[in-house]
């Protein structure tokens, strides 16, 4: 089953080039309903092209992605805390920086109802959420009583060096210009900050698999990266990653329970998940 994605309605299309090679030939190799994935054939990352103007893409977060969110928040929430927790979050990253101050920032980027951050604010940290879906902020605010910036990160315009950790799950891959992105959090982030990032793995073994049909080949996914690609990036922005695992051996419903079981664990094991979540930390150098 493809993740939840909404029906393209744009009007207006421009021609995209290679986030990490610029004017590089890419090669449409997914001819979908209504899109295309193109593959750049200097670093292999696949990406939409053409894509929508970002000012009618951000229409597509709107109410119904809100219901979404609010259906799904608390699975969405031990999928993060498991995640994190797969490249050290709670055995170095939160001790070390409680270990440093009473009270370590962190960032959540796409915190959609902020979940997250209200679960963390709860263990100590100083939480702020950036989420472009206004419905899922403004609830977010009044019902949780956290701190959401309406729009993208760019828009929010923190101060350098103010973050201790940013994390963005399953944001990266809906963005028109990822290297931006990464960029500002590079920016925001205190030296020898870290920025942990879940996205899903076009590397992984489903991609290979399913190519088309993957459940991650979808309207509202801009760019898709491989842990190989991501790295590529992360590196070209000013970043040191240190780990990354990934997770989700074979679709749901394609085998046995006790098939998908053994999967997954080896999928795990060899680093061909389905889904990613790398932990890089700021370059000094």
């Amino acid at each position: 089953m493809k993740t939840f994605s909404k029906t393209p309605r744009e009007t207006s299309y421009i021609e995209r080039e290679c986030p990490m090679c610029g004017d590089v030939p890419a090669v449409p190799v997914w001819h979908l309903d209504g899109f295309v994935f193109s593959r750049c054939t200097g670093c292999g990352l696949l990406y939409q092209n053409p894509q929508p103007l970002q000012s009618e893409l951000l229409e597509r977060y709107d109410e119904e992605y809100f219901e979404y969110e609010i259906d799904n928040q608390e699975a969405f929430l031990q999928l993060n805390l498991l995640g994190v927790r797969d490249v050290g979050f709670y055995d170095d990253i939160q001790k070390d920086s409680f270990s440093e101050q009473k009270a370590p920032t962190f960032l959540d980027v796409g915190c959609a109802t902020g979940r997250l951050i209200q679960h963390l604010h709860t263990e100590g940290w100083k939480t702020q959420g950036v989420e472009v879906c206004s419905p899922a902020a403004e609830y977010g605010r009044r019902a949780r009583g956290v701190s959401i910036f309406t729009g993208t990160l760019e828009e929010a315009k923190f101060p350098s060096s103010h973050f201790d950790v940013v994390h963005a799950s399953h944001v990266i891959e809906h963005l028109q210009e990822p290297d931006e992105f990464i960029r500002e959090a590079r920016r925001v982030l205190k030296p020898e900050g870290y920025l942990l990032l879940i996205t899903p793995n076009s590397g992984g073994f489903q991609a290979k698999l399913m190519r088309g049909k993957w459940r991650s080949a979808i309207a509202d996914h801009m760019v898709l990266f491989s842990r190989k690609t991501l790295t590529l990036l992360l590196e070209k922005e000013g970043f040191l990653v240190e780990r990354s695992k990934t997770w989700g051996g074979i679709p749901r419903g394609m085998a046995p329970t006790w098939i998908k079981t053994i999967a997954d664990r080896l999928a795990k094991r060899a680093g061909w998940g389905d889904v990613m979540v790398v932990r890089a930390r700021k370059n000094l150098h």
